[in-house]
């Protein structure tokens, strides 16, 4: 995982760099198999959990590798989003989200708060603006493309590891934030949240969306990456379902995960990760078969066992 100065580092190294695998955040995709093999040699109780994990999955997806420092989870999520997305959602279509910052600003004093992997001579109202301004430019643009391959061509000007990359991860966490906002005045008026908000406000260190922002938002990215709860939060955010296969889960009830797990939707955004830690990102090699309840039908390990969670 990489820190602040690394990252800072790295933006003030590549300003301009031509796009390349060698500085592509997410990678080409390659065959889950192989990888598997390649990644996880030798007969340790964990090499066995996690080659049958990707065994399980094997047949449906290829994977793609996604940069591995701490703002992994929101990458690959907005990796997914950007490749995937057929239309803008109602609340990026309906609204000018660039205003959000200077409302929120007024409302409550946050973004005072909010620290940025690089440089800016703009304000930190002015800069989150620009970052949201970007994002839904960059949505539009993806939704837009007219093939696969005009979309991956716009992903891997995106995905580089420039200024424009972190403005854009840092415009998810924004989001976050003024959802976690709207839900916690939710909760003190009465109505009706989602679970995880109870979760996500039952922590000691994020009682309220201020300590949520100072002790675990702001640090995303610098110092640690997504609890499972911020997930939640994310998909929420985003309008989204986020489903994750758990390697390390193989052979549980946890092994897939949704995020949030009572907002699902027909074309869920697929993560894998091998720990909670690290993210990469899930390409179906075929239109997935789903099952009744909405679940893909894919092939259990070799030992023929298979479960599959909609929990937390």
């Amino acid at each position: 995982y990489r820190g602040e100065e690394e990252i800072q580092k790295e933006c003030a190294l590549f300003p301009s760099a031509a796009v390349g695998e060698t500085q592509s955040s997410v990678s080409a995709a390659e065959d889950l198999q192989t990888y598997s093999e390649r990644e996880w040699k030798g007969n340790t109780t964990k090499s066995l959990l996690i080659r049958k994990g990707y065994e399980a999955i094997a047949s449906e997806f290829n994977l793609r590798k996604v940069r591995g420092d701490n703002y992994c989870a929101l990458r690959a999520v907005l990796f997914q989003v950007l490749s995937q997305s057929k239309q803008l959602p109602a609340w990026l279509h309906d609204s000018d989200i660039s205003k959000w910052p200077k409302e929120m600003h007024s409302d409550q004093d946050f973004i005072t708060e909010w620290q940025f992997p690089f440089e800016t001579s703009k304000s930190k109202v002015q800069h989150l603006e620009q970052c949201l301004e970007l994002l839904t430019n960059k949505w539009q643009e993806a939704v837009q493309c007219k093939s696969l391959e005009e979309r991956e061509r716009m992903c891997q000007q995106v995905f580089r590891g420039h200024d424009e990359e972190y403005e854009l991860l840092e415009a998810l966490k924004f989001l976050m934030l003024r959802t976690a906002v709207q839900l916690h005045s939710d909760m003190e008026k009465g109505s009706d949240v989602p679970e995880f908000c109870w979760l996500l406000f039952a922590r000691d260190s994020s009682k309220c969306p201020k300590t949520f922002l100072t002790n675990h938002l702001r640090h995303v990215g610098f110092n640690g990456g997504l609890e499972q709860v911020e997930m939640c939060l994310l998909g929420y955010s985003l309008q989204e379902t986020i489903r994750v296969v758990r390697l390390y889960k193989c052979d549980t009830e946890e092994f897939i995960t949704y995020y949030p797990n009572d907002h699902k939707n027909a074309s869920p955004l697929c993560l894998l990760t091998e720990d909670d830690r690290h993210y990469n990102v899930l390409v179906p090699k075929k239109p997935p078969k789903f099952d009744a309840y909405g679940r893909p039908k894919w092939n259990p390990p070799s030992d023929g066992q298979s479960s599959i969670t909609t929990r937390l």
